[in-house]
């Protein structure tokens, strides 16, 4: 009996070793996709400024993010999916401000391209501008009305800044780094460690890897195909819906009585109207407010 159960228990480790090797042998034939180290390009600029990938430190900082951003894989793809809805709206501010157009790719690093984005450290919308400096530029930032969520007025405010540091540090690249860390920090650091490009600094490991971050999307945008990422024109969301603006400056605003009044509902104006942050506002200060009101048709 012992010896008929010493067989039965030979038999299964055999059996379960030749399922192994068998498994293993699977994998070696392409069951499963390849993990691979993307390829970097021969050359490539930001904001028409030289990316210096003979240096092997820079290259290894692009590489990572590369990999950061391929193998988040649903993250990533709902960024693309949305970057023709949003890029619609960014690019001609960019323009009208003298931005490049590079920095729509900032975007897409800082959140996702989702204009409901919100940090534990507080910043807000497509931007993620921080309270201190949306007031400062002029946006209304509280609990009912933040305008950081407002798409045009934070993407305004964000050129203003860009604009300013890349005539305070000299480059659009330390100007895309100050976004992260700020301009006084990026200006202490060149003139401690004497250098001028952002390529020979040392940073704090964030605002290191946040360049390498935006050029990879910039990369991905490019050639998603080449990376992994099978999109088809279809599948890219269509642009925001055809709107009307209707001037609001009642002392106090129901929203969805609003929206009702307009022939429309709370949830499709707050797709248009991400600034709008409650039901209710109380507007004391007697404030105009311009609301998007979606077409009859907004749905198809």
């Amino acid at each position: 009996m012992k010896f008929q159960v010493l067989l039965c228990a030979l038999a299964f480790s055999v059996t379960a070793c030749a399922q192994t090797t068998s498994g293993t042998h699977a994998a070696s034939q392409g069951e499963f996709a390849p993990t691979q180290v993307p390829p970097l390009p021969a050359k490539l600029e930001f904001a028409g400024e030289a990316v210096p990938l003979g240096n092997y430190d820079t290259r290894e900082s692009l590489t990572r993010e590369m990999l950061t951003t391929l193998y988040m894989h649903s993250r990533t793809m709902q960024t693309l999916l949305a970057s023709e809805r949003y890029f619609a709206i960014i690019e001609p501010i960019l323009k009208k401000y003298g931005v490049p157009d590079d920095f729509k790719y900032l975007c897409m690093a800082e959140s996702g391209l989702n204009p409901e984005a919100r940090s534990g450290a507080g910043a807000a919308g497509l931007w993620q501008l921080m309270p201190a400096y949306a007031k400062s530029a002029g946006l209304l930032v509280g609990g009912e009305v933040d305008e950081r969520y407002h798409v045009e007025k934070s993407t305004e405010a964000a050129c203003r800044y860009l604009v300013d540091a890349k005539r305070r540090l000299g480059s659009w690249t330390l100007a895309a780094a100050s976004f992260n860390a700020g301009v006084a920090g990026v200006s202490r650091r060149l003139e401690k460690q004497g250098v001028t490009s952002y390529y020979d600094l040392f940073l704090p490991s964030e605002t290191l890897r946040y360049v390498f971050r935006v050029l990879s999307f910039k990369l991905l945008v490019g050639d998603p195909g080449a990376y992994g990422y099978r999109i088809g024109t279809e599948d890219y969301y269509k642009p925001l819906p055809e709107y009307k603006e209707v001037t609001v400056d009642f002392p106090t605003i129901d929203w969805t009585a609003f929206a009702r009044g307009h022939g429309t509902n709370y949830k499709l104006m707050r797709e248009l109207n991400p600034w709008i942050r409650d039901y209710d506002h109380n507007n004391k200060a007697g404030r105009s407010y311009v609301v998007k009101i979606p077409a009859d048709d907004s749905r198809k």
